[in-house]
């Protein structure tokens, strides 16, 4: 299934690297830092957008384990739809909703994000980062 996302343009084979993998990891543990300093400064626009880079940055950490790093045309889709084959439709969806609220918080309208959603995203992105650790464990 990952083929498919090749052919389809979202995603681009390479060889493992386990440096690469662990920048990775190495960023979303940094982001999903920064974004419970933003969460205590109560900035929830800027903890959700620096939790969901977390997040992205967790899934990509496992694109590079398995040898594929999304392509440079909507790594953010490629990102959602590469989660999807791998962990779930769960994992995919909630993506996928952050990625459309980020994109609103970024580029449209300051404010949107309240507390509760900063917060939870902050545990879905410490959460993600663990489920990625022990897939690479697999």
């Amino acid at each position: 299934m990952l083929d498919k996302l090749v052919e389809e343009g979202y995603l681009k084979k390479l060889p493992t690297n386990s440096q690469r993998v662990a920048n990775s990891l190495d960023l979303a543990r940094r982001d999903v830092d920064t974004a419970g300093r933003m969460l205590k400064e109560e900035d929830y626009d800027w903890t959700f957008n620096i939790a969901y880079n977390s997040m992205l940055q967790s899934v990509r950490a496992l694109m590079f384990h398995l040898g594929y790093r999304p392509s440079s045309r909507n790594s953010h889709v490629a990102v959602v739809k590469f989660i999807e084959i791998v962990l779930g439709k769960g994992y995919s969806i909630c993506l996928d909703r952050m990625r459309r609220k980020r994109h609103r918080a970024v580029y449209d309208l300051s404010g949107t994000i309240s507390k509760n959603e900063a917060n939870n995203v902050v545990e879905k992105a410490l959460k993600l980062i663990e489920k990625v650790e022990n897939e690479l464990k697999k």
